[in-house]
């Protein structure tokens, strides 16, 4: 058995080091020819393409490649946790400027996020995937078909949700399905809503091909996966929920509650065959928990093995919130105010957080050093490998090994909560928002103390999803509901919400156009 793992261990490293090396290089390289000059190959075609072990490394490596674009220089907390204001930073004038929405302001770290560079390196590499991996089927009896249809599948999903990702951050963008391969002709922006429509179908049929579980004989993929079970891939690859769930955040976002409400329900419905469940707040904010390895509960999550080497000082949520105790910096690059966190966990028996008659913190599960200048932020806390004791002396302890999570089953309920109360099935919305709410310790929703619905849902989502990137988006879809901000609705109407196209995107192709607002 020892000399099995072994064996499995190598493999799997083995494999790291060849998705990392196939990321780089096709960051480097394939994105480049997907967006503004000629087109060479991301990698080496001789060697490539003729065994069922390129396939699973080029799979992988999409996702690699997906995992970057989220976490590069933070990205996926600075738009959707800090732009929406819900943290603020003392000390760093780039992200003052983020939550100012001066995003033309020049700064390194807006350049790169008002690039779109690295989401186009993994739309460049699911292509060429999809075009190539027919070349693997023909060459290596192995592959069966329905591994190949499972991975197509995978390709198709992580290209759709790229787009998705892109569309919401910038409204329109170039459509691309093809890798172009030996030149390329620079492409205007498409409609967002078209892209959107695309990606919808896309998921729409992968998902009666993915299955909700891996290497676990489940009727889509029964037996292993590329020979191991689902201890392996579970929590690491896309499946039927995930899709799902991404098409009820597609139709969140264009205000089509009737779909959300749809994709919702065949997400939660199918929970139990996908080992899903929601999750107490033990297990959601210890230090070696939820976040800090992949797991059946995230419907969509990229995780860093500690083990293998994977994590790193940049690219994690910890490196912009954590300070002392926890690490050597002594302030925090972003915090949530005192009095917002007071108007936020205003209510007793709330196990994220508290306070007794007497101004004492109750838990300690989302925030530490309270009674400090600044709260320290610490529901997600993965240093090392999660097990780590407390040594902010020792500067190993800046490595930081939290998964980049985009969605979760919480998510889900409280999106088809929001459905429901748009829809007027206000018993419905109630009981979504129940089943999270009884998960914290609060009672039941009670219109005379927890306000309108929708209001409470929408409060509901700012504490469980702290932290996880949904913010802003929240603010976008809560402001388009409610229609009472009128800043904030000129924001939406004249394109404000989206960012900037990057000026290096705009010289390198005279196609592009700068977004309205930006102009």
């Amino acid at each position: 058995m020892k000399t099995t793992n072994n064996h499995m261990n190598f493999n799997r490293a083995k494999n790291s080091v060849l998705l990392t090396v196939m990321a780089l290089v096709v960051l480097m390289s394939g994105c480049k020819k997907a967006i503004d000059i000629k087109s060479t190959r991301a990698v080496d075609e001789v060697n490539m393409w003729n065994k069922l072990e390129d396939t699973r490394a080029a799979l992988l490596g999409i996702y690699g490649l997906t995992r970057a674009a989220m976490v590069d220089n933070d990205a996926h907390w600075i738009y959707g946790d800090v732009r929406g204001k819900q943290f603020v930073s003392p000390t760093r004038q780039d992200l003052k400027a983020v939550t100012e929405n001066r995003l033309t302001a020049s700064y390194p770290t807006l350049e790169v996020l008002s690039n779109w560079r690295r989401w186009y390196a993994v739309i460049n590499a699911s292509n060429i995937f999809l075009e190539r991996v027919y070349d693997v089927k023909k060459a290596d009896l192995r592959y069966t078909s329905n591994i190949m249809a499972i991975d197509i599948a995978q390709a198709r999903f992580l290209r759709a949700f790229a787009y998705f990702y892109m569309v919401r951050i910038w409204g329109d963008v170039p459509f691309i399905i093809t890798s172009h391969d030996g030149s390329f002709e620079n492409k205007p922006r498409s409609s967002g809503a078209q892209v959107l429509a695309w990606a919808e179908k896309e998921l729409l049929e992968v998902a009666e091909i993915l299955p909700n579980q891996y290497g676990a004989n489940d009727p889509k993929q029964p037996g292993p996966y590329y020979n191991e079970t689902n201890s392996r891939w579970d929590g690491a690859l896309a499946r039927r929920v995930s899709a799902n769930a991404i098409l009820a955040h597609i139709a969140a976002w264009q205000g089509d509650y009737i779909k959300v409400s749809t994709y919702a329900n065949k997400v939660i419905n199918d929970a139990g065959a996908a080992g899903l469940s929601l999750t107490d707040i033990g297990p959601l904010t210890s230090s070696n928990g939820f976040f800090s390895a992949k797991r059946s509960n995230h419907l969509l999550g990229f995780d860093f093995t500690y083990e293998l080497g994977e994590g790193g000082m940049t690219g994690h949520i910890e490196e912009l919130t954590l300070a002392a105790p926890f690490v050597t910096k002594t302030i925090p690059d972003i915090y949530i105010l005192k009095d917002s966190i007071l108007s936020i966990f205003n209510e007793k028996g709330d196990q994220r957080f508290g306070i007794d008659t007497l101004g004492r913190p109750t838990s300690t599960n989302y925030f530490v050093n309270f009674g400090a200048r600044y709260p320290i932020f610490s529901k997600i806390k993965v240093i090392l490998g999660g097990t780590a004791s407390v040594s902010p002396s020792d500067p190993k302890f800046s490595f930081f090994s939290s998964v980049a999570l985009f969605t979760r089953l919480e998510d889900i309920y409280l999106l088809r909560a929001e459905a429901n109360a748009v829809l007027g099935d206000r018993q419905r919305a109630i009981d979504d928002l129940n089943a999270i709410r009884s998960k914290r310790g609060l009672p039941g929703y009670n219109g005379n103390t927890n306000g309108l619905i929708i209001d409470a849902i929408f409060k509901e989502r700012k504490r469980e999803l702290m932290g996880e990137g949904h913010f802003w988006y929240d603010q976008v879809r809560y402001n388009k509901i409610k229609q009472n901000n009128k800043a904030f609705i000129d924001l939406i109407a004249s394109g404000g919400i989206y960012w900037p196209v990057s000026p290096q995107l705009l010289q390198q192709n005279q196609l592009l156009t700068q977004n309205l607002y930006w102009k």
